[in-house]
């Protein structure tokens, strides 16, 4: 599931993956946040921390991850993923230049680094 991170500023919105992650989260969490977040600006921050609780995604949900980065191209201003797991690291690190905007990859140790990255 997706959870959604509270007490983040304006346009900045925060998504924690917590246990399997499926493509329905997406379209009942993750979307709706980010086009609240969204409202009349043309870019939104995102954190998005992937911790000792997440277990996976299910293949739909890999999908509508990449499908989320890709549709929308130019909404994104800087994205912070917050994880210790390799192959998403691997996988944010190869594919992040794709987005248009900032990428950056924290460990969880360094959340609150990354949670003052994508603010500032």
């Amino acid at each position: 599931m997706i959870e959604v991170i509270e007490g983040l500023p304006e346009g900045v919105v925060g998504l924690e993956a917590v246990g399997e992650v499926t493509a329905d989260d997406y379209e009942s969490v993750a979307v709706p946040a980010i086009e609240r977040a969204r409202g009349d600006r043309s870019k939104v921050r995102l954190l998005y921390v992937l911790g000792g609780r997440f277990t996976g995604y299910t293949g739909g949900a890999m999908w509508q991850d990449a499908e989320l980065g890709i549709s929308h191209p130019f909404s994104w201003e800087r994205i912070a993923v917050v994880t210790d797991h390799d192959h998403v690291r691997t996988m944010v690190k190869g594919l992040g230049w794709l987005i248009p905007g900032k990428v950056k990859v924290f460990p969880l140790s360094a959340r609150s680094d990354a949670e003052s990255w994508v603010t500032a």
